[in-house]
């Protein structure tokens, strides 16, 4: 099993690199490493590396393809736990709203120009995570109130119907703001461009704390993989540990598609990827999850970014075309198994 993690954990690195080195204007790897090393330790650069390359290099396609693996990391390691925790496969933050209160937050900024004082830059990011997470809790609350064991189906359906009516608010948005939509739709179809070191440094360390955290509980997301009863039998308090992975997966989805958009399905394949590969185990599933995702994402941006060049595809594009036909492969593959069992 450790060679199996290392072999993709090296796999993860190589997609890194190689992104890093292709695109419109191709930079050898050797020259990667040059420029990398004079940004970070100081050494002198080879006469041949113009300004250009390491321009190119450190200011817009590391912290781009960075940000791409934190966003793939995070989406994947919140469907995992969505999945494992409410028992179903095509659990996901977005199915219980949370992309809905995102997308309603932007739009509020993009179509009505609120600002926050002093922030006013970080608005759009800001807005869009704290609607998201907004969502989560509301749609919880609620179903909290209709069932007080608070169901795994409750839980979902409820998510649903909420994420319908927060879609429509966002809907009567655009139709009064016509004019305005294209930054919006731009928005919702999820992108990597424009983005700089800045937002590198803000998104990392809420995703890999947020990583890191989830992490801690792999023993009980094990036991919550075979139902409540089992777990509350062996000690588990399902109802505030289903709560609080909710919420900290919840807010891992919430972060990245404030920074990035709504990028979907990377969240729903790559756990069932990881679990073909590694097993049930969730000290495999979460951190695999987040390489395996990260790597992923990282694929999926360089075929946006490169497949039309000079134009550039939305990365959530490239992922539903990849992801669907995936995920669909897997979902009915798994109902033949249990109709044929």
């Amino acid at each position: 099993m450790r060679i199996k993690v290392a072999l993709f954990v090296v796999i993860g690195l190589v997609m890194v690199l190689l992104s890093i080195s292709l695109g419109s204007a191709h930079v050898p790897l050797a020259d990667v490493f040059h420029v990398i090393g004079h940004a970070v330790f100081g050494l002198d650069l080879p006469e041949h590396i113009t300004a250009a390359t390491v321009s190119i290099v450190w200011s817009l396609r590391l912290p781009r393809v960075l940000l791409a693996f934190l966003a793939g990391s995070a989406l994947s390691v919140s469907g995992a736990v969505m999945q494992s925790v409410l028992q179903n496969p095509l659990a996901s933050s977005y199915t219980l709203g949370v992309s809905s209160g995102a997308s309603l937050g932007a739009s509020l900024v993009l179509f009505l120009g609120v600002s926050l004082p002093f922030l006013a830059m970080l608005t759009l990011p800001i807005l869009g995570f704290v609607f998201g997470l907004a969502t989560i809790l509301l749609a919880m609350a609620i179903a909290k109130r209709i069932d007080g064991s608070m169901g795994n189906q409750t839980i979902i359906l409820t998510g649903i119907v909420f994420s319908l009516f927060v879609n429509a608010i966002t809907t009567l948005l655009f139709s009064l703001f016509l004019n305005d939509s294209n930054r919006m739709i731009a928005w919702q179809m999820g992108s990597f461009a424009m983005r700089d070191w800045h937002t590198v440094w803000i998104l990392a360390p809420i995703a890999v704390a947020g990583i890191f955290f989830i992490t801690r509980f792999h023993w009980e997301l094990d036991i919550l993989s075979f139902g409540e009863e089992q777990a509350e039998a062996i000690g588990v308090n399902s109802r505030h540990t289903k709560t609080t992975l909710l919420v900290s997966s919840a807010a891992l989805t919430g972060s990245t598609i404030a920074f990035i958009g709504v990028i979907g399905f990377v969240d729903l394949v790559v756990p069932h990827i990881v679990r073909r590969l590694f097993g049930p185990a969730h000290r495999y599933v979460i951190p695999m999850s987040a390489v395996i995702g990260g790597a992923l994402m990282v694929l999926c941006d360089l075929i946006a970014r490169t497949v039309l060049a000079p134009r550039e595809l939305p990365v959530g594009v490239v992922t539903a075309m990849i992801g669907a036909p995936f995920f669909a492969y897997i979902y009915f593959s798994k109902r033949g198994v249990s109709n044929g069992a």
